[in-house]
């Protein structure tokens, strides 16, 4: 797993300088804020929030222009260069989330946004995010999740790392693709209370402007009627006072 790690790293650290506008363009910004208007919801706001896997910093911005304070870790020095110094943050440091360079009960809310399927040990960060956070303090998570669809994509990335695909996630990272059970089983044992976990997400960023904006019409629909579909899923707790 550690050479998996390495894998990432280097992956991200070289998708760096094109990965805003992947996330930034009309498909790219819609993708990103649904997922990030879940895991909002389930947060407090103007609170001191730790954001995992933080990237070049999209989700911190948010939350800060929401009020409170933000401070991000990422595993890809060069995603943290990019959050720095193209995004203008400057609490952002790289490092893994099963050892956080803070202190017991630093934060009100953790956040961490498609990174949890590349944590080889999500017991262990789930721990350390209980450690930070403070008593009443809330953590969410948006994820890869299983299905029928998902369940062949590691066979596509595998073939795409072999062709050279430079698309942003796509290689054989032997990333973990989550269901509502395993999430839910996960808090449970971390000590999370209030646990609420729900999938999200039909409309894809790779998929064409036109599909894509069907699918997104579509996707609320999907999501509480056929959760199945949805690819992603977002869990959340609260750490008991």
């Amino acid at each position: 797993m550690k050479r998996n790690l390495e894998k990432i790293r280097q992956h991200y650290d070289h998708v760096a300088g094109v990965y805003d506008s992947r996330y930034g363009g009309s498909v790219g910004n819609r993708y990103h804020g649904h997922i990030r208007d879940h895991v909002m919801r389930c947060l407090p706001p103007g609170g001191d929030l730790l954001d995992l896997g933080c990237g070049t910093g999209l989700f911190m911005a948010h939350y800060l222009s929401n009020g409170g304070t933000a401070v991000g870790l990422d595993l890809s020095y060069a995603m943290v260069h990019a959050a720095r110094f193209q995004n203008g943050l400057d609490h952002v440091m790289a490092g893994t989330a099963d050892r956080l360079p803070f202190k017991d009960e630093s934060f009100d809310a953790v956040s961490s946004i498609l990174a949890f399927s590349y944590v080889p040990d999500p017991a262990a960060m789930l721990a350390e995010v209980s450690r930070v956070l403070r008593p009443g303090g809330r953590v969410a998570i948006c994820t890869l999740g299983r299905n029928l669809f998902t369940s062949a994509l590691p066979a596509v990335y595998r073939l795409g790392e072999r062709v050279h695909w430079r698309r942003i996630g796509v290689g054989d990272f032997g990333e973990h693709y989550y269901t509502e059970e395993e999430m839910e089983e996960l808090f449970a044992a971390a000590g999370f209370v209030e646990t609420k976990v729900n999938r999200c997400s039909f409309a894809h960023v790779n998929l064409s402007r036109p599909i894509f904006d069907l699918a997104q019409r579509a996707e609320p629909l999907v999501e509480r009627r056929c959760p199945y579909l949805a690819f992603n899923i977002c869990a959340s707790g609260k750490k008991e006072r």
